[in-house]
């Protein structure tokens, strides 16, 4: 982005952006496009690195012990010394975990398993030995905001800590609702107000960065530009990383885009004429558990669902051939399975009634 030097203007401000030559740029009331997307990665990240105090990642360092010190708050977490000794250590803070609340926490998302295609497997991202959680992507950090957060600090933190942090997760999560009335969001705005103060009065200043004060923005965006859903990033990744796909020849990636690019476009122009045939579009997904139903059997919610099987391989040139074996369960799931098949399926109506 280009700036324009303004020697006009009195203040600490010395460039204007080159966006404000345009006759209607003073007009706009939504200048620019806050990305939900990155600024909630970026409060997770803030977040989830103090808490377990990740080298690199956290915001809770000597530096920031100094700082407070120079401001003169907070005494009882400033550096000290040790007694007959010139060792300076940090004293623990009470949103630190120790090394037993950091093994529940991560032993908590470690054993989280989501259903296929409702987020990526979290537990690929902790590390257990290390007592760190690492490379999580956007989408790992959304789903660990909205979902994950609430249920895995539970009973790790003190309550005053852990429910200004569950305050935060549930505004992320309102915020991206598709249907949000003027009440709502005033409502959320003001309420989010109160959440970033009492993050400043328990993280340090340092935690307080840019992208977790554009938190207090994201309800005004909503009001002038829409639901968040039609405006964050995430779209455009993924087309981003379809078209990076495309790319065989690293010599010449843009021929290679608009090879593949072609070639798709063929392939849905040529699928509208054909039948029966088998296409990227109409193939069976990888968990299919819809199943098949006649119109003859008794309409129900219950999905019919598939069996499951394995391969068996018997050599030669003999076609495989699968064999369907029964597994037990233990009593929780067959209680589970039990009440599943009471409150869904429509012949046991009558007699639940």
């Amino acid at each position: 982005m280009e700036f324009l030097v303004d020697n006009d203007v009195r203040g600490p401000w010395k460039k204007k952006s080159i966006f404000f030559m345009l006759p209607y740029w003073e007009h706009l009331l939504l200048r620019h496009n806050l990305d939900v997307m990155h600024i909630e990665k970026n409060v997770c990240d803030n977040i989830v690195g103090t808490l377990l105090g990740q080298e690199g990642k956290t915001k809770d360092n000597y530096k920031t012990r100094l700082d407070l010190q120079q401001m003169g708050i907070r005494k009882e977490l400033h550096p000290k010394k040790r007694p007959r000794s010139d060792i300076t250590f940090m004293p623990k803070a009470f949103y630190q975990m120790s090394r037993g609340e950091k093994t529940e926490f991560l032993k908590t998302l470690k054993s989280i398993k989501p259903p296929d295609e409702f987020s990526s497997n979290i537990s690929r991202c902790v590390q257990l030995n290390e007592r760190k959680l690492i490379g999580m992507k956007s989408y790992d950090c959304h789903m660990l905001m909205h979902e994950y957060f609430p249920i895995a600090l539970r009973g790790t933190l003190p309550d005053h800590v852990s429910s200004v942090i569950i305050e935060l997760c549930d505004f992320f999560k309102a915020i991206c609702y598709k249907d949000l009335s003027e009440d709502d969001l005033n409502f959320l705005e003001s309420k989010v107000s109160l959440t970033l103060c009492k993050l400043e009065k328990i993280f340090p200043p340092s935690f307080c960065t840019v992208m977790v004060h554009l938190v207090i923005h994201l309800t005004r965006e909503v009001k002038l530009g829409g639901p968040v859903a039609f405006r964050w990033m995430y779209s455009i990744e993924r087309d981003l990383l379809k078209l990076k796909s495309y790319v065989h020849n690293r010599a010449h990636p843009e021929g290679s885009i608009a090879e593949g690019y072609l070639a798709e476009e063929s392939i849905t122009f040529s699928f509208r004429y054909l039948s029966n045939i088998e296409t990227v579009f109409t193939r069976v997904t990888r968990n299919d558990d819809e199943g098949h139903q006649n119109q003859n059997e008794e309409s129900s919610n219950l999905c019919p669902g598939r069996a499951l099987a394995r391969k068996l391989h018997s050599g030669g040139s003999i076609p495989q051939r699968r064999r369907y074996s029964n597994s037990n369960i233990d009593e929780k799931s067959l209680t589970q399975t039990h009440c599943y098949v009471l409150f869904n399926v429509e012949s046991v109506t009558t007699f639940r009634e």
